[in-house]
């Protein structure tokens, strides 16, 4: 997406509980074995032991909004991102965030693209602020938390391991009021025939978890390898991270070697799925050294693009580049770019 004027991002907002697992715990009661451990290169992984994830969110876009001094009468909408569970059936997590946050008069509206949600919820209020001139403010947040009983976070997936957290940040013009960052350019790209890794040989369930009472991702991605799906997963993830990030240097009007361009925030992977499938592919278009950020949070479901933005705000000099790549299940890949 070209953006004729930037838009202005402000108040990026990572709410994470104080209480940690660290690996070696992990290890030890054996959520964990040591080689997987050494593979993902987390110390410890953020776990909240009571909030829900919608309410984890809100303190985020309090936080937020309080960062800002907007007044949150003034959000004329507010998505809400998420990969688990958010703690009712059958009920919108993103009426409850407005809500609460006193954006009463905001349209509220839910994005679920698994883990590039926060990219997603962030270019679709791009896109109302450009096409909407009576839309002054739009609030992202996301939240999730994986408890035990459902969701295994160190083992239940191959690359990663998930850490409880929530993420917020108001977009608006950037002409209104002067942004911690501006937004330049935002690009995504999809290949849809890549589904069935989060889907495997499973046949589909009448109610939530009635395959497996505990959600195991490797169940399903092992499926889809031994179909032969993991070559052609490779493949199409390098070719579509390239795509992505040419586009979107395109549409900014920076080239990849710009020594303005400092720095390219990466999901919160685990080290070695890490090295292989972003920084690797990465240095082959861009000259920026990636900003590994997961060590102490692990995999934010939905909210690692919009936390990428919040640590591309704290290490960006003004007149500096910084990209935010982002990727979820399906599966999409999208490529902000941002400057101080």
């Amino acid at each position: 997406m070209r953006l004729t004027e930037p838009v202005g991002l402000s108040g990026m907002t990572t709410w994470i509980p104080r209480t940690t697992q660290t690996v070696d715990r992990a290890v030890a009661e054996g959520l964990v074995d040591p080689d997987t451990a050494a593979e993902l290169g987390y110390s410890e992984l953020p776990v909240e032991p009571r909030e829900s994830p919608p309410r984890m969110a809100v303190l985020a876009a309090l936080d937020c909004l309080d960062r800002t001094g907007e007044d949150p009468a003034r959000v004329g909408l507010v998505l809400h991102a998420w990969i688990h569970y958010q703690g009712h059936d059958l009920w919108s997590p993103a009426h409850y965030v407005a809500d609460q946050v006193g954006a009463r008069d905001g349209l509220p509206i839910g994005i679920q693209q698994i883990c590039n949600g926060g990219a997603a919820a962030v270019e679709t209020a791009i896109a109302r602020l450009v096409a909407d001139p009576d839309l002054e403010l739009a609030l992202v947040t996301t939240g999730d938390r994986f408890p035990d009983g459902a969701f295994d976070r160190w083992s239940g997936d191959y690359g990663m391991a998930y850490g409880d957290g929530a993420t917020a940040v108001l977009l608006h013009r950037a002409d209104t009021r002067r942004p911690d960052l501006f937004l330049h350019a935002v690009e995504s790209t999809a290949a849809p025939r890549l589904e069935g890794m989060h889907r495997g040989r499973d046949p589909f369930g009448a109610v939530p978890r009635s395959v497996s009472a505990r959600i195991d991702v490797r169940r399903t991605k092992r499926a889809y390898f031994e179909e032969g799906g993991k070559e052609a997963f490779m493949a199409d993830s390098r070719s579509c991270l390239h795509e992505v990030v040419r586009r979107c240097l395109a549409a900014g009007g920076v080239d990849g070697a710009d020594p303005r361009l400092r720095h390219v925030a990466l999901p919160r992977l685990g080290r070695t799925t890490l090295e292989e499938a972003y920084v690797k592919p990465l240095a082959e278009v861009t000259s920026a050294p990636p900003l590994l950020l997961g060590e102490s949070t692990g995999h934010l479901g939905a909210g690692d693009a919009v936390a990428g933005l919040a640590e591309l705000s704290a290490v960006l000099e003004p007149g500096e580049y910084g990209l935010v790549i982002s990727a979820g299940a399906g599966f999409t890949w999208s490529c902000l770019l941002v400057s101080r």
